[in-house]
């Protein structure tokens, strides 16, 4: 009687009306965790609504209610082309069945189209109106209904969409491909600034191409603050535009164009700096985006004099970029010049701790604002436009050297409270709860990743804007995207501020909406999506992401039965990404070495040396059961470890290949044996520098190894090789 009084309570019923689900399964599957009361009151605080009291629960669910009534049609709907529920528009009547009047509706097709219709209705209950068959794509629909003198009237975005994403066998038929996924950030060369750029992506495709690969993957690259702790890909100040720290000075055209910027930046005082910033074991965020942030400023400054407005084919580009992009890309730009005269100053780069009429964009002080930084803001537009075209240049890049898919973009989960994006969306993005992980076996108070999660009632009634852009520019440039923590799309654990992670609960996203708009993306790009589900995954998930097309990620370390055994090459399913490894986990070597367990202990994931010695007893046997699997599968011709390391890495990256997964991806961290962690997740900077760690060997060393060449073994799988010029 309890649970039933409870499970009926207007606390529980408004929790359950905007998608706080009551209990979950562990990662173990076994375990079930249930919601508290006191973490539903907090996340229905940041949701907005007072439940402190039943009293108050009840009200604001019956707001919640009314609201929905007063909707004469959705204000978005996402349906898939096929369904007959594409062909027919629900409306919500006004009033009782004493009022009727005539309706009129407008369907305006994305492509020009327009349909109008018309008819009687009666107030009291629900009305179907028929609509015409409509292409895939976004659409708008007018409803204007009136009735003794009144008149009411709504617009619906109908977004119609294909029943799957695009598939590798929709790009190449039965064709497994296989290609190299690297930390672009990390990539040491000869002509980079001390960081990798898309000058080095341009030359890892050439490479990739001549070695048959059909992708280049690399991390995400949006925008980051570049220094202090800002500099995780993962927890970006916006992940709608990119991290200039990327760009490749050398290639910006207004370079050309300018002799004299062209000599200064050969100085040999220039030179000296930047020979120090290559041979540094780290990135040096900071530094380097000084250096660069000095030439782009000087490029700025030719292009603003020289080819802005001039009607060349360069500035008509711009323009069309900036148009394309508005009202974001100016929000994004202003964000930045704010931040950094708010640094400056002495103070944040965080817009919470601005003065308050710089805390919105749509305050009279951050018109001015912009408004007295025109050419600043402008500069950081520019920028944005030059990431793009170089991006561009590197996916054109690798369509010349013949790849099947192309550049593979990364999108994170989240984004930083305290960035651009979350400034320029305010209502958006929740505040008072961040997005996490439960507990774990490796975290046993749950991961808080502090990132805010997306308002789901909020994004449909944005007609899913943000989400759409979001998605767009992942796949830009892309022939395949992966979408980090693909279980965002069906579920994301929202931790209350000042609670851990076991005090935190499941809150449901639109997924079905999310996945069809995704669909529709994949296919206009002619992408394909792949999903990191690893970790807790609902049991709903795996048959919806392949029903959806979406490739599931397949990591060489958990793939196991429950003897611990690694799984046959065969047991892969087919749409899937198969990997050895994620920027989460121990590179190839280090997994054999143990590195991982030295790095873990050091760092405090350990508690102490008898369980560091624990851990080491179970690598070996893993080590032992991994090669007992490369026998089993004939890979090598017994359980034992080859000659050489890069044999060994030769041998996992074969075992790879042979799975029936359509892609595999080999990291090029394994193909050089790096040992080192780029990321440990669940400590901070000051145990240990996540991101920052370059590999030892540079692009060109790499390119000529025959390491790295007896490494890179992936039988069956090549595509045709094209000579490319580095």
């Amino acid at each position: 009687m309890t649970l039933t009084r409870a499970a009926s309570s207007p606390l529980h019923r408004l929790a359950a009306a905007v998608g706080i689900v009551p209990e979950y399964l562990d990662q173990t599957g076994r375990e079930r965790r249930v919601t508290t009361d006191d973490t539903r009151r907090a996340i229905l605080a940041a949701f907005g609504f007072d439940a402190s009291t039943d009293e108050a629960a009840r009200d604001a669910l019956a707001a919640l209610r009314g609201e929905a009534r007063r909707e004469l049609i959705a204000p978005v709907r996402v349906v898939e082309q096929a369904s007959p529920n594409a062909r027919v528009l629900a409306v919500r009547t006004p009033g009782g069945r004493d009022r009727s009047g005539p309706w009129r509706l407008e369907v305006s097709a994305e492509h020009g189209e327009r349909f109008v219709t018309e008819g009687p209705w009666r107030g009291g209950g629900a009305l179907e109106l028929a609509l015409p068959p409509l292409a895939i794509g976004y659409h708008t629909v007018r409803l204007e209904l009136s009735a003794g003198g009144n008149a009411w009237s709504a617009t619906q975005s109908l977004i119609v969409v294909p029943p799957r994403c695009v598939t590798p066998a929709d790009l190449v038929g039965d064709r497994d491909l296989f290609g190299i996924i690297a930390n672009l950030y990390t990539i040491r060369s000869a002509s980079n600034w001390g960081i990798g750029d898309f000058g080095d992506l341009s030359a890892l495709v050439n490479w990739g191409g001549s070695v048959g690969a059909d992708f280049v993957g690399m991390n995400p690259l949006h925008a980051l603050l570049n220094r202090g702790d800002d500099v995780s890909p993962y927890n970006p100040v916006s992940r709608l535009f990119r991290n200039p720290i990327y760009l490749c000075i050398a290639d910006v055209p207004e370079l050309s164009a300018s002799p004299e910027l062209r000599d200064r930046l050969t100085s040999p005082e220039l030179g000296a700096e930047l020979d120090a910033l290559r041979e540094t074991p780290d990135v040096r965020y900071a530094q380097v985006m000084a250096l660069k942030g000095l030439a782009l400023d000087a490029l700025y400054r030719v292009f603003a004099a020289r080819v802005r407005g001039g009607g060349s084919e360069r500035a008509h580009a711009y323009d069309a970029y900036v148009a394309a992009h508005e009202p974001s890309l100016t929000r994004f730009a202003t964000w930045m010049t704010i931040a950094e005269s708010q640094s400056a100053a002495g103070g944040r780069a965080d817009w919470r701790t601005w003065p308050d009429d710089l805390r919105s964009p749509s305050t009279a002080g951050v018109r001015r604002f912009a408004a007295d930084h025109a050419d600043r803001v402008d500069f950081h537009r520019w920028v944005q436009f030059e990431a793009d075209r170089q991006l561009g240049a590197a996916a054109a890049r690798a369509r010349a050297c013949g790849m099947r898919i192309g550049l593979y973009q990364d999108l994170a989960i989240g984004t930083s409270p305290a960035g651009a994006d979350a400034w320029s969306f305010p209502d958006l993005f929740v505040r008072g709860v961040s997005v996490g992980a439960p507990p774990d076996p490796y975290a046993a108070s749950g991961q808080n990743w502090g990132l805010p999660p997306v308002d789901p009632r909020t994004l449909r009634r944005n007609r899913y804007e943000y989400f759409i852009n979001l998605v767009r520019g992942g796949f830009r440039h892309a022939g395949a995207l992966r979408i980090d923590h693909v279980m965002g799309l069906f579920r994301l654990f929202w931790i209350p501020d000042g609670m851990d992670g076991s005090a935190g609960a499941y809150v449901r996203s639109p997924s079905s909406d999310l996945l069809g708009i995704l669909a529709l993306e994949s296919a206009r790009h002619g992408a394909i999506v792949v999903g990191e589900d690893l970790g807790t995954v609902p049991p709903d998930v795996p048959p919806a992401l392949a029903k959806w097309g979406i490739l599931s990620s397949k990591v060489l370390y958990f793939e196991r039965d429950r003897r611990g055994r690694f799984k046959p090459a065969a047991s892969y399913p087919r749409l899937a990404l198969a990997t050895a490894n994620t920027h989460d986990m121990p590179s190839i070597d280090a997994f054999w070495d143990g590195r991982d367990i030295d790095v873990r202990e050091q760092v405090g994931l350990i508690p102490d040396a008898n369980a560091a010695e624990l851990a080491r007893v179970e690598r070996e046997r893993e080590r032992d059961a991994l090669l007992r699997r490369l026998a089993l599968d004939k890979i090598i011709p017994r359980a034992r470890a080859p000659h050489t390391r890069a044999e060994l890495r030769a041998a996992i990256h074969a075992f790879l290949c042979r799975t029936p997964a359509q892609l595999a991806g080999l990291s090029l961290d394994d193909l050089s044996g790096e040992l080192d962690p780029v990321n440990v997740p669940g400590v901070g900077p000051e145990k240990y520098p996540s991101w920052t760690r370059k590999m030892r060997h540079s692009l060109e060393t790499i390119m000529a190894s025959d390491d790295v060449r007896t490494a890179l073994r992936c039988d069956g799988r090549a595509g045709t090789r094209v000579a490319c010029d580095v």
